[in-house]
């Protein structure tokens, strides 16, 4: 099949024949009827397999020119950098199409983003947070939205944006289509999907959490964090075919010890993102990155979501994820556009648990790699790594420091008791009385 053959409008067709697309995917194929029908439409497919086309054809191609104000798309995503990226696709796709879309996002200058909004829009794409900023403060209003997609949803609730997206699916109209594209689904979205979308139809290309095919997977038993610093040293010095890589950390904290570890052994070739970083810094650190001026990327599970990263080489999972779905999520940056790729985990004796969760979700055994000689098995242990000690004495002080109640006979005058007053013990006088006559 070809873009023709889904009813898509000449100016569409240009603006990817532009892009270099004649064919589309099977979840792009699968999900274009179903999208314009109108009915609400759930939609798992592997990463990299075009789901950001998937939607924005069908919204486009029905998609009429208006002068109103307010939004009738609205496209929520978890982290900035997605919000840039599907904004991006948009304007690939609107080149001859004459279509208002902006893009929202927390850390950026809010004022800046209200005048886009009052500029008026058709398509609005925005974070969860900085959207109620908007919704709260009047500056956007709901009641024109006619679509509702949600990408990655499950990853909005990772980072805690529950109680924003439900207030949004309460607060837009419901008469509206819902759309939900992602790689995974959990039972909590199932539980969201239950609550607010009506009857959807389901389109799923291949079974939850299968890997992409044309992705090697490799791992390493690594003892502990340095030893894993050195191995990771080792693969970029000696192993040629990782020319654009990924390195994925648990948390801030070890993707900034890792950063200050590498960089001066290899400058000018090491970057980093997270949630710490200001907004100029993150973007900056992904371009770079992305035009392939920065050799590495060390990240956090922030950017593991929706991104499209092109000619990646490898992906490596510093850390062992301990979600699954994180662990596709994480090697679905590499072996995009039906392209090779590869990915390197490095686990340790407490993530061996993680890799049996993996391998039990794909139905498929990692390749287990022998930890080279040449790589220093270091002895020293982070903080993290270091058992938690137990002290002895802790138990008998708690006992010796707990109340035993005053340490001295109270006065006289202090144990009265409260009866109340006059009129209080009256009544309760007449009460008895009473009480007492009847049972007599």
């Amino acid at each position: 099949m070809h873009f023709k053959d889904l009813n898509i409008t000449p100016a569409l067709l240009k603006a990817l024949h532009d892009l270099g697309f004649d064919t589309p995917t099977p979840i792009q194929e699968k999900a274009f009827p179903v999208v314009m029908s109108g009915k609400d439409v759930v939609a798992i497919a592997q990463t990299g397999t075009g789901k950001t086309f998937a939607y924005l054809l069908p919204i486009l191609r029905q998609l009429n020119f208006s002068e109103q104000k307010q939004p009738r798309v609205l496209i929520v995503v978890p982290t900035r950098e997605l919000v840039v990226q599907v904004t991006d696709e948009i304007k690939k796709l609107t080149a001859y199409i004459n279509i208002r879309y902006a893009g929202i996002y927390g850390g950026a200058n809010i004022n800046t983003q209200k005048q886009l909004i009052y500029n008026g829009l058709d398509i609005l794409v925005a974070t969860p947070g900085r959207l109620m900023d908007m919704f709260l403060s009047r500056t956007l209003q709901f009641h024109s939205i006619q679509k509702l997609v949600i990408d990655e949803v499950d990853e909005m609730l990772n980072l805690g944006f529950r109680p924003q997206l439900l207030s949004i699916m309460e607060a837009i109209p419901p008469k509206r289509q819902n759309l939900l594209f992602s790689a995974t689904l959990d039972e909590d979205v199932e539980k969201m999907i239950a609550g607010y979308f009506h009857q959807p139809v389901y389109l799923e290309l291949v079974a939850r959490g299968t890997p992409i095919e044309k992705i090697t997977q490799y791992a390493y038993y690594v003892p502990n964090f340095n030893t894993k610093i050195n191995l990771l040293e080792y693969l970029l010095l000696t192993d040629e075919s990782i020319k654009k890589v990924l390195v994925f950390v648990k948390n801030k904290k070890l993707g900034d010890i890792l950063y200050k570890s590498l960089e001066p052994k290899f400058i000018g070739e090491i970057g980093i993102i997270h949630s710490n970083k200001t907004q100029p810094q993150r973007f900056s650190s992904l371009k770079k990155f992305l035009e392939g001026n920065n050799r590495v990327l060390i990240a956090t599970d922030i950017i593991a979501r929706g991104l499209d990263i092109p000619e990646m080489s490898h992906v490596i999972n510093f850390d062992t994820p301990k979600e699954p779905g994180d662990y596709i999520h994480r090697i679905g940056r590499t072996g995009r556009a039906d392209k090779e790729g590869s990915t390197v985990t490095f686990i340790t004796e407490v993530e061996k648990l993680f890799q049996i969760k993996i391998e039990t979700l794909m139905n498929k055994k990692i390749h287990m790699l022998d930890l080279p000689l040449e790589v220093e098995i270091s002895n020293i242990l982070i903080p993290e790594e270091k058992p938690i000690k137990k002290d002895k004495n802790l138990k008998k002080f708690n006992k010796q420091a707990t109340p035993k109640g005053a340490f001295h006979e109270k006065k006289d005058k202090n144990k009265k008791v409260n009866l109340g007053g006059k009129r209080r013990q009256e009544t309760k006088r007449r009460k008895e009385a009473k009480f007492i006559s009847k049972m007599k």
